[in-house]
């Protein structure tokens, strides 16, 4: 890969990427950490990169691949701190603020982010590749691994669920149903 490669790739897409791993990690540090590990395997990957799918779609799928192998990582660590991480209650949920949250003033998108967190891993993924980081459905199926039908439903089940939880924290605050969303 030469230089001039490189430099497209960070300069096109490095926003993308560090975005979409600062929603995953929701560690600003950590991204930047991964978005940097990233960049390393697409430069010793770039000669077999055939392009059968779109720069970004092979980026945001190393990127993936990456969290994925650091939180396997962590987990492999704090096992043995005597430290249990649960994928199925805790999947890659982290206390600290994403720069959109920091930013955020509105009670209702926190809300919704908030939320968020509370779906599926799986949800979260789809959720965070089509609507924050823009990606088609089939980039996102692309990236996944998975079939365009399954990121469909996918998609249609953490909506779902979204509008579910942000009705009844509206119910829970006394307000009518919908009344933040229609204003």
């Amino acid at each position: 890969m030469d230089d001039s490669v490189f430099h497209h790739l960070y300069e096109t897409y490095h926003h993308d990427v560090f975005n979409f791993l600062t929603y995953l990690t929701k560690d600003r540090q950590l991204a930047e950490d991964l978005s940097h590990e990233v960049y390393v395997k697409a430069i010793r990957a770039y000669s077999s990169f055939e392009g059968r799918s779109s720069e970004k779609t092979w980026l945001f799928a190393i990127a993936k691949n990456v969290s994925i192998d650091y939180f396997r990582k962590t987990k492999v660590r704090s096992k043995h701190d005597a430290t249990f991480f649960d994928w199925d209650k805790d999947d890659l949920k982290s206390n600290a603020k994403t720069p959109e949250q920091q930013s955020i003033d509105t009670e209702e998108i926190r809300s919704v982010l908030e939320k968020l967190d509370t779906c599926t891993l799986d949800q979260r993924l789809v959720i965070i590749m089509r609507y924050f980081n823009d990606l088609s459905i089939s980039d996102t199926a692309e990236v996944l691994g998975w079939s365009e039908g399954k990121v469909k439903t996918t998609q249609h089940r953490a909506l779902k669920s979204l509008r579910t939880k942000v009705t009844l924290a509206e119910l829970e605050r006394g307000e009518p149903s919908g009344s933040r969303t229609k204003r």
